[in-house]
């Protein structure tokens, strides 16, 4: 984490600002990225109150102080006459998500000595804030420690070395698979995915429905994966989380000089070597690759490079292997904006997929097209269907020019609830 100050801006401002607000020392409406006198005096009021020496600078003793406000639990020490009505009282929690927090807990005989994962009375998932890898980071550490039955793991790593990551929840036979951000300016896919993932675990801990489906049921017949942000390098370039001074930003701007009409960084959609993430699967490549030469992306660029071969890229082969692994019976990938949904490849028309998209259209609003000749050859829905003969959907959510405001967050939830929970079950 980076050592902020009066006068820092960015992305990690935001987060620091967040913690804050959730710790009870800045208001919400105080969350702007920038460090001004109203998060310096928030900053030393809360080092005081946690015994740090106050002096307004966050380094790593006011992160670590700050952390439990940004994975949404805190861990407590059970000691004598300790409850777990008590302990729920003190931290503002309930019995019962500790009890989900903490499988095979003995409420009636707590062993003195023993951590408890504690969820603190807020969503885990933030919505307010720029989505970067380091947000993502913390929000999958504290989805995980809320929710024991998520499953976790890598895919691969990125061009700079940061984990893909999937997360997994369900029993089911049936496996569908969801993932946000192949395109780094469209990174409000990733907290779609992950609000979402985080609506559905406290829906089925708490016996309660999401999308107007029984999470138990969905639970019960599907396992669900998401692979919430397949370009993280492209996501920190865009959001401001990837340092300025970097030999990766510098890279960035070498890239994009050669392509002036592009504004950067918020025009930015490729990976960290400038290659288009979504151009790069072995389904018409080399037809991709024409359209894109012609349209004069011949070399890296912000976008529509396709690079030198289909899966040249650590990333987009990364998902291409993590699918290879399972048996997906329909895939979903989110993207903005258009509030569209494209739902064929070419003459393929796997078994149901017009009605399942009908469906989709139905329960978002949104319209069901064909994909334009321009953008239909090289994605990762075209792969699949043409591999599987499967259903697959590219969802363009939201309106307007990437990256999408945050304000629309909660107008790109609500219309995509039900394509997420029913997408699991329907076939």
């Amino acid at each position: 984490m980076q050592i902020l100050r009066r006068g820092s801006v960015g992305p990690q401002v935001e987060l620091l600002q967040l913690g804050l607000s959730r710790a009870g020392y800045l208001p919400a409406q105080g969350i702007d990225g920038i460090f001004g006198p109203a998060t310096q005096g928030a900053v030393t009021a809360f080092q005081r109150d946690s015994g740090l020496y106050a002096d307004g600078i966050a380094g790593p003793r006011t992160w670590s102080a700050l952390e439990p406000w940004l994975l949404g639990y805190r861990r407590h020490m059970v000691r004598r006459g300790d409850s777990l009505y008590r302990i729920a009282q003190a931290y503002g929690s309930s019995i019962r998500a500790i009890d989900v927090a903490n499988p095979g807990l003995d409420p009636l005989n707590l062993r003195i000595g023993r951590y408890l994962v504690v969820p603190l009375d807020f969503d885990a998932v933030p919505t307010n804030i720029r989505f970067t890898s380091t947000v993502l980071e913390f929000t999958i550490r504290g989805l995980t420690a809320r929710y024991p039955f998520l499953k976790q793991g890598r895919m691969g790593y990125s061009v700079l070395g940061k984990p893909l990551y999937w997360l997994s929840i369900g029993e089911g036979e049936r496996e569908v698979f969801y993932n946000g951000a192949h395109h780094a300016n469209e990174w409000i896919t990733t907290p779609l995915l992950m609000k979402f993932l985080e609506n559905y675990a406290r829906a089925y801990a708490f016996e309660d429905s999401i999308g107007g489906q029984s999470a138990a049921e969905l639970y019960r017949r599907a396992t669900l994966y998401i692979a919430p942000m397949v370009d993280p390098d492209g996501v920190d370039l865009v959001t401001g989380e990837l340092p300025a001074g970097s030999a990766a930003y510098a890279k960035a701007q070498r890239i994009a000089a050669d392509y002036p009409a592009i504004p950067f960084p918020s025009g930015w959609k490729a990976n960290a070597n400038g290659v288009d993430l979504n151009l790069q699967y072995p389904a018409g490549w080399e037809d991709a690759r024409e359209i894109k030469f012609a349209q004069g992306f011949i070399s890296p660029a912000p976008r529509d490079y396709v690079g030198t071969a289909p899966l040249d890229q650590p990333e987009s082969r990364a998902v291409y292997n993590f699918t290879l692994a399972h048996d997906f019976k329909l895939t979903l990938s989110y993207h903005t904006q258009g509030e569209v949904i494209f739902w064929k490849y070419r003459d393929y028309e796997p078994a149901d997929s017009y009605a399942i998209g009908r469906r989709f259209s139905q329960l978002s609003g949104y319209s069901l097209e064909l994909t334009p000749p321009e953008s239909a050859n090289a994605g990762y829905k075209d792969w699949f269907i043409q591999q599987y003969d499967r259903p697959a959907y590219t969802i363009e959510a939201g309106r307007g020019t990437s990256p999408l405001p945050l304000t629309q967050f909660e107008g790109i939830y609500r219309a995509n609830e039900g394509i997420l929970a029913e997408g699991m079950i329907l076939q």
